[in-house]
């Protein structure tokens, strides 16, 4: 099979709506929630053929993630963005699951308290939802603010990692 490194893309229907799952042979470039069903239909470099394995291993583990038997990807992701942005991201991967981080403590942690609308900034530019969980990052009040997918979305992602980290039960 030859190696690709032209973006292509896959929809999984997950448990929070449809996903777009863009990538290649070497990694993983988009995971985003699409509303608009018009644009689902047709999508730019939407698959033809068969699943590259790259984006067949993203939905597997994306799949394990939603049944709670997954807490850490290890797949390959890339995002192009500047330094900072990229800092940013990579700082994120950092946040454990089931775990929250302010605005606040995220600059704190890039070592510029003064940068935090810059980092909230970076963080909404972010391509890989869930993988790269932007959604762990929380108001400095701890309350739920700024996420490009929602804010359903975000409350959904943190309950399903409380309940998973902490053992909370449900009966259905």
């Amino acid at each position: 099979m030859a190696t690709t490194l032209e973006v292509t893309s896959t929809w999984y229907k997950s448990p929070l709506g449809l996903l777009r799952i863009g990538g290649t042979d070497a990694y993983i470039s988009e995971i985003s929630f699409v509303d608009n069903l018009d644009r689902a239909i047709d999508g730019p470099g939407e698959l033809q053929g068969p699943v590259p394995p790259m984006i067949i291993q993203c939905i597997e583990q994306l799949i394990q993630y939603f049944q709670g038997q997954r807490r850490v990807f290890d797949f390959p992701v890339y995002q192009e963005g500047t330094p900072f942005q990229e800092k940013v991201w990579n700082e994120l991967t950092g946040i454990p699951f089931g775990k929250t981080l302010s605005y606040l403590d995220m600059a704190r942690r890039l070592g510029d308290p003064k940068c935090i609308r810059a980092a909230a900034s970076a963080n909404g530019r972010n391509n890989i939802a869930i993988v790269v969980p932007c959604h762990r990052v929380i108001g400095s009040k701890r309350d739920l603010v700024g996420y490009a997918g929602g804010l359903w979305r975000k409350k959904w992602l943190l309950d399903h990692e409380t309940r998973i980290h902490y053992g909370v039960q449900t009966l259905f």
